[in-house]
């Protein structure tokens, strides 16, 4: 008897250089109370149980986070690459490492590395259930402002003015890992590979990818504790999220 589970890749892109962490290291190797967060990233595709497959891309010659990879001892194949200048070439290296029978693919941040189970299998119910794109995502709760370009100002400072105010109801702040049908991402990468270089700086996650095909790209809920670590704050409340999971599990 054959299953009739869709077999699921789960890229996740390691290329940070973790500047702002201040931990002079990339910051896939930054521990979080003790555990790499490329560990935790990892550790955490596997409590989900939807890869078949799951393939790092990581900055090149980095050996730290190649190792890194084999510690976290995921059960299913895992595959190792050389990440790009840019996050789109790194997560078109990772894909060309999938096996190639992979229906849908999944593309997380290593830096999310607390993005809890439930966040992978609504996504990977979306598609199955006919989405061709999907991203997770949580309300905005900022009074949001778009700007004109800085103009200088007294004592030096850059002084910008406000253009607009968009409704917040309606915006969205985008989370990984974020779902495709694996054809359509591997075709959206193959016209990026037509971009000039400023649209492929212009490019931030490859739901745009998709988008710039014309295809719909679908949202569901993402997670409070899916944060994105990239300062010594997030890092500090990543470790708070760590502290208070750990006394529920012992209440």
């Amino acid at each position: 008897m054959t299953s009739s589970r869709p077999r699921i890749g789960v890229i996740v892109v390691a290329g940070g250089s973790g500047q702002r962490l201040g931990y002079g290291i990339p910051k896939a190797q930054v521990p979080l109370s003790g555990v790499a967060l490329l560990i935790r990233a990892l550790r955490g595709v596997e409590a989900s149980g939807i890869a078949a497959a799951v393939s790092v891309a990581v900055p090149a010659g980095d050996t730290v986070l190649r190792s890194l990879c084999a510690e976290a001892g995921l059960a299913v194949p895992l595959a190792v690459v050389d990440g790009g200048e840019t996050r789109a070439h790194s997560v078109r290296a990772a894909l060309e490492a999938l096996p190639g029978d992979i229906e849908f693919v999944l593309v997380h941040d290593a830096a999310r590395a607390l993005t809890p189970p439930e966040v992978f299998h609504r996504v990977a119910a979306a598609l199955a259930a006919g989405a061709k794109a999907v991203i997770p995502a949580v309300p905005v709760t900022d009074t949001i402002k778009s700007t004109a370009p800085a103009t200088p100002g007294q004592a030096g400072t850059a002084v910008r003015t406000v253009t607009g105010t968009p409704d917040r109801s309606a915006l969205r702040a985008v989370q990984t890992p974020q779902g495709f049908d694996a054809a359509l991402l591997r075709s959206a990468h193959a016209a990026a590979e037509t971009f000039d270089a400023a649209r492929t700086s212009a490019v931030t996650d490859d739901a745009m990818l998709v988008e710039s095909l014309g295809t719909e790209v679908y949202v569901v809920d993402g997670s409070e504790t899916s944060l994105k670590i990239t300062t010594p704050l997030d890092l500090l409340l990543a470790e708070a999220l760590l502290a208070r999971e750990l006394n529920r599990q012992e209440d």
